[in-house]
């Protein structure tokens, strides 16, 4: 009586997790198998995908009055986003942010036409007001869309006697409520992700067979 739900669109629009909340057989409850160092996850963090996008009028970059550079205006744009103070919560700590993705411009000589940026805000709280402080940090020439949204996750209490853990990382466990009671438990740390030395030990990886056994026991 155990089953496996494997999804895609993992942080880049919950597609899977999305489309599984219509899906069936279901059970009582769920094992997100996220790296949680073999510790039970009570709680993890959001994540806020921030898209910005500048356009301006490229020029020979000897005459700059001709034209109307989107990298600065980019530029201006990201900095007072850097600085904006970001909420914290008891549970899940504090907010990050991370500059991830940022392009622009055709050649050095060129004043820029367009640039882009993409941030990444791990959140604790609801976003509206995040957002709204956004919008008004944004620089004439630049857009600002939220495309992508996890949201945070508090998972109440754990059954007795289980070390436990919270995470500041996001997953598809929030939209997952459908599946039944839903608890998140993995081997492997989740610091050597997206690294060149991504890996399980072997002695972590038989570990979580043993708790996936408790879990599912208790």
């Amino acid at each position: 009586r155990i089953g496996l739900l494997f999804v895609v669109g993992e942080e880049n629009g919950s597609d899977g997790a999305r489309a599984a909340a219509d899906l069936g057989p279901r059970g009582r409850f769920l094992i997100n198998g996220e790296p949680t160092e073999n510790r039970l996850s009570i709680g993890q963090k959001g994540s806020l995908r921030v898209d910005l996008e500048a356009c301006g009028r490229a020029a020979h970059s000897a005459y700059p009055e001709d034209g109307v550079s989107a990298t600065d205006a980019l530029l201006d744009t990201i900095e007072r986003i850097r600085r904006l103070p970001l909420p914290s919560d008891p549970l899940l700590g504090q907010s990050t942010l991370n500059l991830g993705i940022i392009r622009g411009g055709v050649a050095p000589n060129v004043i820029s036409p367009s640039a882009s940026a993409q941030i990444l805000i791990r959140t604790v709280g609801p976003t509206e007001s995040l957002k709204t402080a956004i919008r008004g940090l944004i620089t004439a020439g630049v857009t600002v869309e939220f495309s992508v949204e996890l949201p945070f996750y508090k998972g109440g209490l754990a059954p007795p006697g289980w070390d436990t853990t919270v995470v500041s990382y996001a997953s598809d466990l929030p939209f997952l409520e459908p599946w039944g009671e839903r608890y998140q438990l993995g081997p492997g740390t989740i610091r050597v992700a997206h690294t060149s030395h991504e890996h399980i030990r072997k002695a972590d990886l038989l570990r979580g067979v043993d708790l996936y056994t408790r879990l599912a026991t208790d």
